[in-house]
């Protein structure tokens, strides 16, 4: 009899496990997937029925910037799915509801953001939903939007809950210091863990020393009360790290912020943080030490917010190089054991990851020596820390031989500036003299993050490869640059509480190009297993960003975004600034299809299952910042 029980327990376990995973292919209903990990266990759409992938429908949000004064655009999101319905964020934070295999839309919030102020961000990457026990909203939308608000909307109908806060508002913006409307906001969609809401934050870069808190705080879900908070710069000598910040200086810095999505791991009550530089980005004279817990990735008890490990993967930041991904949630097959792992690409163009219950890193980390800098008042790390994986990105010191230009008088500028910059690698640190910094302070993997195939073991990421350029500027000497033209192109933040402005630009030739020879963007994959690169290859041609009478190399471009993986093997992707959605072979790089689209889609896709059928959505929206045209596009692609 006993052994009738066990196996009818067992059965039923299995049963249950099975019908849990079902669901977990079938919906889509977090970012990045469960764990993040940006992968689908649906199969259907594979190598052998491409051909016959087609658009399903397309829908237009209508939000093309139209009235803002003083706001990019960009169209970041990434769709989640529940009921039926998919459901997305624009630039303007509007929220929409639409019908999953129609593209009929269902209803629409519009948060009505003040269109007469600056704005730092334009990004809005995708909602959150909470399903629970509350008299109204039982299942809830949530979102964050650019000026600071956290909003709780009813899913079936998108009025605001009016349990939630002020009528279905939260303000985050107090309590974090003085605030510059339009500088502090959310742009990356809330974790839910249980019944609480993780929140992060956005932070306008390199105004000033003293910013903005970035501090992450969970909510009640319900009522939206703050169950904690924690903040990543220790504020008194009584907190841990406190040390770290030379001469009190934690105590006036301002950021560090999270503002990519955070993760949770609900069996082990732990929320994952990539947390950012602290202020400002390209001076730490104020702010000695190394600087923890910014640049670091952070598991938090989500019961009380309390640090439970943390790795710093930046020391002392003088680059604006956030840990800029989404923390991934996966098991790792490691010398033939399957380890609990979270994962995090950088901008320094390196892939690290570590078990989940220790912090400790599953591929070594060796501190290695880096340029010290010669900047009055500037202290850098003697050392950084290096993943053993190999590098995703070029870091090396870039000299006159490397410059490229499709033109000699192109490329002959190009030489002319790599001669009078310091370049000694990867952080090099900023100098008067203008620095180049390979990899760029956008990468490297950006927000796009490491997407991971479970099964076979393959970690794949978008990874540019485009160098920047970076001068610190005494303050009584920015009139005088500026009218000799020097500064001419190059962006200016004045870095408030320092002896420095700071001036940046990415390394472009006359003619809009990369000044160091392609790929300029690229598509790289890692065998886990092996702690190998498996194939690496260029992403996106160069047809909408150079000028018409250059020819459509297949060069790679920069991007933004991530990549979806299945588990039939197929790697799809946008990212790249071209208006072209791709798919891979994730076992070799090969690409096995392709469609032009009415604009770029800088985002990451997702994919969904309605009455048996597999579906794959995304946003196509272009980018201000990369000059690309606009648009408004949420598609939606199934077999015929």
């Amino acid at each position: 009899m006993l052994k009738q029980r066990v196996f009818w327990e067992v059965t039923v376990v299995l049963l249950l496990s099975h019908y849990l995973t079902s669901i977990q292919a079938q919906e889509w209903s977090q970012y990045g997937g469960p764990g993040g990990q940006q992968y689908t266990e649906l199969s259907q759409i594979n190598k052998d029925n491409l051909s016959s992938l087609q658009q399903a429908w397309e829908f237009r949000t209508g939000d093309l910037n139209q009235g803002f004064a003083h706001k990019a655009y960009s169209f970041q999101a990434t769709p989640i799915f529940w009921n039926n319905t998919l459901y997305v964020s624009t630039s303007a934070n509007w929220v929409l509801a639409v019908n999953a295999t129609t593209g009929e839309e269902l209803w629409r919030f519009d948060p009505e953001l003040p269109k007469d102020i600056g704005y730092s961000e334009s990004a809005s990457r995708g909602v959150s939903i909470w399903h629970g026990e509350a008299e109204v909203c039982p299942s809830r939308i949530f979102l964050g939007t650019l000026i600071g608000e956290v909003y709780a909307l009813d899913a079936l109908t998108g009025v605001p809950c009016a349990d939630f806060g002020d009528k279905g508002r939260v303000d985050m913006s107090i309590g974090v210091g003085n605030v510059d409307i339009g500088e502090y906001g959310i742009t990356s969609p809330a974790a839910i863990l249980g019944n609480q809401l993780i929140v992060g934050s956005a932070i306008g870069d390199n105004r000033a020393v003293e910013l903005e808190r970035g501090m992450v705080r969970a909510l009640d879900a319900r009522t939206g009360a703050i169950n904690w908070l924690w903040d990543p710069i220790p504020r008194s000598n009584a907190e841990a790290n406190y040390s770290s910040w030379e001469n009190d200086s934690g105590k006036i810095t301002g950021a560090a912020n999270v503002w990519p999505p955070l993760s949770v791991d609900a069996e082990r009550d732990l929320v994952f943080a990539s947390t950012g530089s602290p202020s400002p980005d390209f001076y730490g004279g104020e702010r000695l030490g190394d600087n923890n817990y910014a640049n670091s990735l952070v598991a938090l008890d989500g019961t009380t917010g309390r640090v439970v490990w943390q790795q710093q993967l930046v020391h002392h930041d003088i680059w604006d190089y956030d840990i800029p991904s989404q923390p991934t949630l996966t098991e790792l097959r490691i010398n033939g054991e399957s380890l609990p792992a979270v994962m995090v690409v950088t901008k320094t163009g390196m892939l690290f990851a570590f078990h989940r219950d220790s912090g400790e890193p599953l591929y070594e980390i060796i501190e290695k020596a880096v340029p010290a800098s010669d900047v009055p008042g500037e202290r850098a790390s003697p050392t950084q820390p290096f993943s053993s994986l190999p590098a995703l990105s070029d870091q090396s010191a870039l000299s006159e031989e490397d410059a490229f230009g499709i033109a000699w008088l192109d490329k002959r500028s190009c030489a002319r500036v790599l001669r009078n910059m310091r370049s000694e690698g990867i952080f090099t640190a900023p100098s008067l003299q203008g620095t180049v910094m390979n990899p760029s302070y956008a990468g490297g993997s950006n927000w796009g993050g490491v997407a991971i195939d479970p099964q076979r073991q393959i970690a794949v990421a978008n990874v540019n490869q485009i160098p920047s350029l970076v001068r610190l500027i005494p303050r009584d000497q920015l009139d005088a640059e500026r009218a000799n033209g020097s500064l001419d192109g190059w962006d200016i933040s004045r870095q408030t509480g320092t002896p420095y402005y700071m001036a940046r630009r990415i390394f472009l030739s006359s003619l809009g190009l990369p000044c160091t020879k392609p790929p300029w963007g690229k598509l790289v994959a890692m065998d886990m297993t092996a702690g190998e690169i498996l194939w690496d290859i260029p992403l996106g041609t160069i047809r909408d960003v150079a000028p018409a009478a250059v020819p459509n190399f297949n060069w790679g471009v920069p991007g933004m975004g991530g990549p979806l993986l299945t588990a039939s093997g197929l790697i799809v992707i946008g990212a790249a600034a071209e208006k072209v959605i791709r798919i891979f072979d994730t076992s070799n790089g090969d690409e096995l299809w392709s469609e032009r689209l009415p604009a770029a889609p800088l985002a990451s896709p997702m994919s969904y299952e309605v009455d048996g059928e597999q579906y794959i959505a995304f946003v196509a929206g272009g980018h201000d910042q990369f000059g690309l045209e606009r648009g408004d596009y949420l598609l939606s692609y199934k077999l015929k």
